[in-house]
C-alpha cells in the first residue's frame, strides 16, 4: 500500500473497500460493559461478539469502556485514544488472511493510584456487567489448594485499604459498596479468563478479599451479584512488529492491531444479576453445560498448549505451529492427549474429545498463526498448576497412565533451567522464575528437588507412581537429550 491511513473515527470511510468496518454510528454507543484487561484476547474475542451485535443494530447500550489497574496500562490507554478506541482484527488462515475494524470499545479508563477512575466508572448505574481478561494466575488463588489466598501483599493491602485498593478485585468491592449503599444495586461479574469454572473462582475471590474488611458487604455481594462459568476460546498472538507491519499490509496505522485464528468460541451460563446483551445472536452459546465445555478445553487446548511448548523452547522451535510440524513432539502430543487426557473429558454436543484432539492439532498447526513457544509457555506455575497438575490427579485415581504427563512436568523442569540444548539462553518467563530455576538446577542431580516446591506439586511428591515417573523422565532427558525421552514415550507400548 503506498498510504498508511492513520486509524480513528474519521478516516473509517477512507479504509479499502474490503476491510470490513463499523456500519453504526459509534457516537450513539453508551456504555454498559467495563473490561479490565484490555488485551489481544478480549478484543478478537468478547468485543468481537459485542461488535457483531452492534452491526446488526443490536447492543447499542451496552458498548464498552476499557480499564487496567497497572502502571504499564497506561501506554495502552494514550494507543487506544488516539485511534478512538478502534482495533484492526486481522484473521489469519491458511488459506489466506482478511482485515475487520471493530468499534465496540467507547473509551479507556485513566490509570491512577488508589483506583478512583475506575471505581467511580463501575458506580455508574448504566454499567451492568464488569468483566475481567486479568491471565488464569491473576485471581489469588493458591495454585496447591485453589483457596483464596488472603495472605499475598496485594490482598492484605486492600483489605486494609477497602477505599484505595491496588487491584481490580479490590475496585470492584467499593464499587460494589458504593452501590449498594447509594441503592443502585449490583452488577454482574464476568471473568473472561482461561479457568476452570472461572465464575466461581471470580466469586471466591471477590467475597473472600470483602469478608477481609466488611462481613456484611461480602454477605450481599455473594447474595446479590452473579459470577456466570464461560469457557472462551480463541488462539491470539501477541503483538509485535510483525503484527503492525500485517496491519500496515492492509493499509492502516494501528499501533494496537490484533491477529487470530479463524475460529472462535465462547460458552457462558445465563446468569446474569443485571441484564446481559444477545451475545447467542453473534454465535456464543448460552449454556447450563459450561462445565462439559470447559473441562474439555482447558484439558485438551490449554494443558495440549504445555505439552508442546516446554520441548518446543528446549530443542529451540519458535513457534507452535512449528512444535506441531516437529515429528517427536507432534506424535508426543497425540499419545498424550488421546491416552492420558481424552479418558477424563466427558463429549459435548456435537463434539466428541477424540474429535476435539483433532480440531486441536489442525488449529495449533495452522502455519499462518505465529503463536510464539514463548509465550505460551510463559507462567508455567499457573498453567500446569492449573492445566496439567490436575490431570495428573485424575489419572491416579482412576490408575490410568500418567507417564506422559509426568514427562510433561520433567520437561518443565528442564525448560526451567534456564538454557535450551543448543546452549541459548532462556529468558525469564515466569513470575516466579528465579525460585524456578534454583529447583531445576538442583533437580538435575537431583529430580525430587523439583516436587519439593509443596505451593506448586502438595502431596503430588509423596504419589510414587508420578514422582518415580518423573525421576526417570527428569533422568533421562538431562542423560540423553529432550528429543530421546519423547521417542521413548512414544515407543513405549509399540511392538
Amino acid at each position: 500500500m503506498d498510504e498508511l491511513i492513520k486509524l480513528s473515527n474519521e478516516t473509517l470511510s477512507r479504509l479499502p473497500a474490503a476491510i470490513l468496518r463499523p456500519q453504526y454510528d459509534r457516537k450513539k454507543l453508551t456504555a454498559g460493559i467495563v473490561h479490565i484487561g484490555v488485551g489481544n484476547f478480549h478484543r478478537a474475542h468478547q468485543a468481537w461478539y459485542l461488535h457483531r451485535l452492534m452491526q446488526a443494530g443490536a447492543a447499542l447500550d451496552w458498548a464498552i469502556v476499557g480499564a487496567g489497574v497497572r502502571p504499564y496500562d497506561a501506554v495502552m490507554r494514550e494507543k487506544f485514544l488516539a485511534q478512538d478506541c478502534l482495533t484492526t482484527l486481522i484473521e489469519l488462515d491458511p488459506s489466506g488472511s482478511s482485515a475487520e475494524v471493530i468499534g465496540s470499545m467507547i473509551d479507556y479508563l485513566p490509570i491512577s493510584e488508589g483506583n478512583a477512575p475506575l471505581i467511580a466508572r463501575m458506580v455508574d448505574p448504566a454499567i451492568r456487567i464488569v468483566a475481567l481478561t486479568v491471565t488464569e494466575g491473576g485471581y489469588y488463588v493458591d495454585p496447591a489448594t485453589s483457596a483464596f489466598d488472603g495472605a499475598h501483599p496485594d490482598m492484605q493491602h486492600d483489605a486494609a485499604n477497602p477505599r484505595t485498593p491496588h487491584t481490580a478485585f479490590g475496585a470492584v468491592i467499593e464499587a460494589l459498596r458504593q452501590r449498594r449503599d447509594t441503592g443502585i444495586g449490583p452488577f454482574t461479574g464476568l471473568s473472561c479468563d482461561n479457568l476452570l469454572a472461572n465464575g466461581r473462582v471470580m466469586r471466591q475471590t471477590v467475597v473472600s478479599l470483602a469478608r477481609m474488611s466488611d462481613p456484611a458487604l461480602a454477605d450481599w455481594i455473594d447474595a446479590n451479584c452473579t459470577f456466570p462459568n464461560s469457557m472462551v476460546d480463541c488462539i491470539v498472538p501477541a503483538t509485535g512488529e510483525k503484527e503492525i507491519a500485517q496491519a500496515h499490509r492492509f493499509g492502516i496505522d494501528d499501533a494496537v492491531p490484533v491477529t487470530h485464528e479463524n475460529f472462535r468460541q465462547w460458552v457462558i451460563e445465563d446468569d446474569f444479576c443485571a441484564g446481559r446483551p444477545d451475545w447467542d445472536q453473534a454465535g456464543a452459546t448460552f449454556s447450563s453445560q459450561v462445565h462439559d465445555y470447559e473441562t474439555m478445553k482447558l484439558r485438551i487446548l490449554n494443558a495440549g498448549h504445555q505439552i508442546i511448548a516446554n520441548p518446543g523452547e528446549i530443542l529451540s522451535v519458535p513457534t507452535i505451529s512449528g512444535c506441531m510440524s516437529h515429528p517427536s513432539i507432534a506424535a508426543y502430543f497425540r499419545k498424550v492427549q488421546r491416552e492420558e487426557i481424552a479418558p477424563h473429558v466427558a463429549p459435548v454436543p456435537g463434539m466428541t474429545p477424540e474429535a476435539y484432539v483433532d480440531l486441536i492439532e489442525r488449529r495449533f498447526g495452522n502455519p499462518a498463526i505465529v503463536d510464539t513457544t514463548r509465550r505460551v509457555a510463559f507462567d508455567g506455575s499457573s498453567r500446569h498448576t492449573g492445566f496439567v497438575l490436575p490431570l495428573v490427579r485424575k489419572g491416579l485415581a482412576i490408575e490410568n497412565s500418567i507417564e506422559g504427563l509426568a514427562l510433561v512436568e520433567a520437561l518443565w523442569a528442564r525448560m526451567c533451567y534456564g538454557t535450551r540444548e543448543d546452549g541459548s539462553v532462556i529468558e525469564p518467563n515466569d513470575p516466579f522464575w528465579e525460585d524456578l530455576v534454583r529447583a531445576a538446577r538442583a533437580a538435575r542431580e537431583h529430580p525430587q528437588a523439583w516436587l519439593t516446591q509443596h505451593h506448586l506439586y502438595g502431596d503430588l511428591a509423596a504419589q510414587l507412581p508420578f514422582a518415580q515417573a518423573f525421576d526417570r523422565w527428569l533422568r533421562l532427558i538431562w542423560s540423553d537429550g529432550c528429543e530421546a525421552a519423547l521417542k521413548a514415550y512414544c515407543a513405549d507400548g509399540k511392538d
